[in-house]
């Protein structure tokens, strides 16, 4: 079984870490609760466990920042490090869909911040078509897909400082010339 290489962009794992590690904060999700998602991302990756990893990732995502935070400098919002494992994980590795998982999770998505939190499953979306155009969407939901442009415009207007240049910098790495 070949051995898996850790995220690049995700922040070295602390591998004694478990479930329990992010259970911790309860309801807060600051810059800590953040960086722990990340790590703990990194450790289930390396456990071959990359569906679990990416909703990790989702959760790191779904953070209540302000944007201006300084360890964002070092590992900003995790568009990057979705798009690789999405392009990385081993086919007999359970992941599920990852395109359905963001159309859902941007369909349904709850509490506070909302449009945020909706725009940036929607990015998540753009991502997993542009890296794995092979995996089909759910047509039976009946909803819009949005548009790059509308992705922007919801990532501008409701995401923190610098978010959009961030995403948009995946994008145009994965575009092919």
């Amino acid at each position: 079984m070949p051995e898996t290489r850790p995220c690049p962009y995700l922040p070295d794992p602390d591998l004694a870490m478990n479930w329990q590690s992010l259970n911790a904060f309860k309801n807060i999700r600051n810059i800590e609760f953040y960086l722990t998602a990340l790590k703990y991302a990194q450790v289930l990756w390396l456990r071959k466990l990359p569906a679990r990893a990416m909703l990790a990732v989702d959760r790191a995502l779904l953070s209540d920042l302000k944007g201006d935070e300084l360890q964002l400098e070092a590992w900003p919002l995790p568009y990057q490090a979705m798009a690789w494992m999405i392009q990385n994980y081993l086919e007999e590795d359970f992941v599920g869909n990852p395109r359905v998982h963001f159309q859902h999770l941007a369909s349904r998505v709850k509490g506070g911040r909302i449009e945020q939190k909706r725009w940036r499953a929607w990015a998540c979306w753009y991502l997993a078509r542009q890296v794995r155009p092979d995996l089909p969407g759910d047509p039976s939901q009946g909803i819009d897909e949005p548009t790059f442009s509308e992705i922007k415009a919801g990532l501008l207007n409701k995401g923190i400082q610098r978010e959009f240049k961030t995403w948009e910098s995946v994008v145009l790495e994965r575009t092919p010339v």
